[in-house]
């Protein structure tokens, strides 16, 4: 992926429609070269593989119109739970973690584009399978694009809700399909049918492409989150039968990159602005294309220190210029350290080459023990207990546990994954958003309500629809 250059001429002509950060399925050719015309034989279709991979990276820039992908999903995840906030609570940043979110928000809009993005490379994908002669190879590459496909239609339905269902390749003229907000249980039914494909048909050769193991995991949350915990478990058990293990020292997950714990993660190269990410300089004080965003709550600073054992050290840190302010420094760039002042950088920390964690070891070895709790308050199973405790031992926590309670996995899973984009939905499933989340709210002055569970559709969605597009209750 990373050592593979993204083929341009993919990404702006093969379609009527090159992003969805540019009024989705809207614009009109500007080349006489179609997706028809462009792919004539299995290497060609592996460039459209790649450039899935690319929409995934995002663009490194601080141009809205353009998709950022990951690079803005803290905002989305992390800032709207109890773990991290601005630092100044100003801007459209902070609507986040002030629970008031305008449907104008622009990087609300720019996240919901970059994930149609990567649908509309995977529907290309599968639309053009046609022309690879190896069936294996064609197997392979379809298993790919719904492995990508399932987890941005997973990231989409957790964050926005009934969202259209865009399964293939469509006209500009197919507004029904592109402005029809669908039921969640539809979307999730082809979550699973897409993950189940790529089980079947990918390996455990890449981790920073889709494999085998991250479809196992990836499914295995979807079915945590629809109560499937049978299935679930099944899935982890099978990823833990895979070879994977937990790194000895929890700083070398995040700086000893692709190691034996990563399942899957999305490759980034430093120095290079195509290959290279900005969200852990803007991490940062005084750094980035903005400064001062994800910063640390007390509220986490007391869970991590209480209960983090060897993982808080390298979880956050004081602000080197303002020390009653926090980082997160899971993602230092490039890991520098930023010098005294936390914004001198021998590299250009804009530039920064972190990958970006979407799945690891850790996590599955807790979705294992929770999917063996199966939405009961406590077990005393002797394999979720030893898969809770692999976890807590690599820690240096030195307690022996008897008994799993869902607040104490819910808790590991905090200290663990912390700044890992994975809080709220961990609230969520485990039903628990309510009561923390208006908790958290009153105790700092902020504005939560039930309804601030789930984002707003993107207003530009909606006047392009004409208004035959609903927006979320409480927006």
């Amino acid at each position: 992926m990373k050592q593979l250059k993204y083929i341009a001429l993919l990404l702006t002509a093969v379609s009527v429609v090159t992003s969805c950060s540019s009024d989705y399925l809207e614009p009109v050719p500007d080349s006489g070269i179609t997706a028809d015309a462009y792919f004539n034989n299995a290497n060609e279709v592996e460039t459209g593989v790649i450039a899935i991979y690319d929409a995934w990276q995002g663009v490194n820039d601080n141009d809205l119109s353009n998709n950022h992908s990951v690079q803005y999903e803290f905002y989305l995840t992390e800032m709207r739970s109890d773990n991290t906030r601005t630092k100044s609570q100003e801007g459209e940043a902070a609507q986040f973690e002030f629970y008031n979110v305008e449907a104008t928000n622009g990087i609300v809009g720019n996240y919901y584009a970059s994930m149609y993005s990567v649908i509309f490379r995977s529907n290309i994908v599968l639309e053009n399978l046609g022309v690879v002669t190896d069936a294996n190879l064609a197997a392979s590459f379809e298993a790919e694009a719904k492995f990508n496909r399932a987890l941005a239609y997973f990231n989409l339905v957790r964050l926005y809700g009934d969202v259209p269902l865009v399964d293939k390749v469509i006209t500009p003229l197919d507004t029904e399909t592109q402005y029809t907000r669908v039921a969640t249980s539809t979307i999730y039914d082809l979550i699973v049918s897409d993950l189940t494909t790529a089980i079947d048909g990918l390996d455990n050769t890449y981790k920073t492409r889709a494999s085998r193991a991250a479809a196992q995991g990836i499914l295995a949350k979807v079915q945590l989150t629809l109560g499937n915990y049978s299935e679930a478990q099944s899935l982890c058990e099978a990823v833990m039968a895979s070879g994977f293990s937990l790194q000895p020292n929890f700083n070398d997950i995040f700086y000893n990159e692709r190691n034996s714990e990563i399942i899957f993660a999305i490759g980034y190269e430093s120095a290079l602005s195509s290959d290279s990410q900005n969200f852990s300089a803007e991490w940062m004080n005084g750094v980035g294309r903005t400064a001062g965003v994800n910063y640390v709550t007390d509220d986490v600073i007391t869970a991590l220190t209480d209960f983090g054992g060897d993982r808080t050290q390298y979880s956050f840190r004081n602000d080197p210029s303002q020390t009653s302010q926090n980082q997160v420094t899971k993602y230092l760039p490039n890991g520098e350290d930023g010098g005294a002042d936390g914004k001198t950088f021998v590299n250009d920390a804009t530039l920064a080459g972190n990958d970006w964690i979407v799945l690891r070891y850790a996590d599955v070895l807790l979705m294992h023990a929770e999917a063996i709790l199966a939405g009961g308050n406590e077990t005393t199973d002797a394999a979720a207990l030893a898969s809770f405790q692999m976890v807590r031992d690599r820690a240096g926590l030195p307690t022996t546990v008897t008994i799993i309670t869902k607040d104490a996995l819910l808790l590991e899973r905090r200290v663990e994954l912390a700044f890992e984009n994975q809080r709220l939905f961990d609230l969520i499933r485990f039903g628990r958003a309510e009561a923390v989340l208006s908790a958290f709210s009153a105790a700092n002055g902020l504005g939560y309500t039930t309804s601030d569970l789930l984002l707003p559709i993107p207003q530009r969605e909606i006047n392009l629809s004409k208004g035959a597009m609903s927006q979320n209750p409480g927006y």
